[in-house]
């Protein structure tokens, strides 16, 4: 069994153990993931501004390609959804797949990782 890491869950955060499909999420594994994979191309709040990705801060129950000062490609500003566990753990599987032509090339195959990176990203909210 996983364990869960909530000491450093800013204040305000959605507490995990509340939702059953990321119960299992290590916090941790996930902030840690985010600097390894993402951090590159994506800030965590709205003032960290990157050239190449959004910033992430919200992105849960955000509309695709939602950031105003953000120029999306094509694919993401066709996608007529919100962010949430479901689509956002299929875009970070295969970005292409659910968004043939995004510019965003890397993906997370590892459910446990997408698990973990997901409820990293709720803690931005």
């Amino acid at each position: 069994m996983r364990s869960i890491f909530l000491a450093a869950v800013p204040a305000g955060a959605v507490l995990l153990a509340a939702i059953p499909a990321l119960a299992q999420a290590d916090l941790a594994s996930g902030q840690k993931l985010f600097g390894q994979r993402c951090a590159a191309c994506h800030g965590t709040g709205a003032a960290e501004k990157k050239p190449l990705g959004p910033h992430l801060a919200g992105v849960i129950g955000r509309k695709a390609a939602g950031v105003a000062d953000f120029k999306y490609s094509s694919a993401l500003v066709g996608l007529n959804l919100s962010w949430n566990d479901k689509n956002l753990d299929e875009f970070l599987t295969a970005p292409a797949t659910l968004a043939p032509g995004t510019t965003m090339v890397v993906g997370v195959p590892q459910a446990e990782d997408r698990e973990d990176l997901i409820a990293y990203l709720k803690t931005l909210n």
